[in-house]
């Protein structure tokens, strides 16, 4: 076996898996996650006719996932939900606790973050085409979670609460994936190099 391919990241790996193995880098690495997150929930944007804000966090709980896998992206998010509805201001717009209208997508997040790190894992991040399917995967699980909730959470229809909290984001979304699929492929390829 060359050095070369020994070197080499292989399928069934992950970014963070790419440092050295410990207790210590994983606890690291879920926390730093979680202050990721949360610090990107306060890049918020208004939207006009919505209760939910355009913000940084659904990037950073994706990217999140597919740095660090199913299992610590898993724990990340929840880590970032659990001390939000504890009281830490790091949800979007420095809020925190369960009860509001976009607390949906929170719990998308970490539903999103778990599939796209299990999906990374299986090496959907390294390659432009499959890191654009991995993003609107994960992008469409939050809403499938987030939407709902803000209908019931609000008293919207369901209609209404895709007008609010889907519709206005799409183009965001684009953006946001369309910079992952730059990011993703690009680290791995010059990790693969260093490797």
């Amino acid at each position: 076996m060359s050095t070369a391919s020994a070197a080499a990241p292989r399928t069934g790996s992950v970014l963070a898996d790419l440092l050295p193995a410990s207790r210590t880098k994983d606890i690291a690495l879920v926390v730093g996650g979680a202050v990721l997150t949360g610090l990107a929930a306060q890049i918020a944007v208004p939207v006009p006719g919505s209760p939910v804000p355009v913000t940084g966090q659904t990037f950073a709980a994706l990217l999140v996932g597919a740095g660090l896998g199913a299992g610590r992206g898993f724990l990340s998010l929840a880590l970032y939900a659990l001390v939000g509805m504890a009281g830490m201001p790091w949800f979007a717009n420095g809020t925190s606790g369960a009860g509001g209208a976009s607390f949906g997508y929170v719990l998308g997040m970490l539903l999103a973050s778990t599939v796209v790190g299990a999906l990374a894992r299986r090496g959907a991040d390294r390659s432009v085409l499959r890191t654009a399917g991995t993003m609107v995967l994960g992008s469409a699980i939050i809403y499938a979670v987030g939407v709902p909730y803000l209908a019931a959470s609000t008293g919207m229809s369901l209609t209404a609460a895709v007008a609010a909290g889907l519709t206005p984001f799409l183009l965001g979304d684009a953006l946001k994936a369309a910079l992952a699929m730059g990011l993703l492929p690009a680290a791995w390829k010059l990790l693969g190099r260093r490797g």
